[in-house]
């Protein structure tokens, strides 16, 4: 493989770990606001086909025909969705809160 596929696919790479990072984090921010709207499901399906056409689209613009350019990407949007998710899940309780419950 050359240099110049490779920082290629560390770009689109990239590119997939920012989108994963804008897809998601509008997710989060929908699914926060579902509770307080007053029209839950328009938002639910409003905020879907915005994140979905997004992502579709700058998949389509990374990958230019290529589909490992393409892979790359979804490897980085795989990748953005298990750090954020880590860091937006669920926290365990810490060893002295499980000490105090005992």
């Amino acid at each position: 493989m050359n240099s110049t596929l490779a920082i290629t696919l560390v770009l689109c790479f990239a590119a997939g770990a920012a989108l994963g990072l804008v897809y998601f984090s509008a997710l989060w921010k929908t699914v926060r606001s579902l509770s307080s709207s007053a029209r839950p499901v328009r938002l639910l399906l409003v905020s879907f086909f915005l994140r979905a056409a997004l992502l579709a689209g700058g998949l389509y613009f990374v990958m230019s025909g290529r589909w490992e350019r393409m892979a790359a990407a979804v490897a980085g949007i795989i990748v953005m969705r298990i750090i954020l998710t880590r860091f937006w899940g669920p926290k365990k309780p810490s060893l002295a809160a499980q000490q105090t419950t005992i």
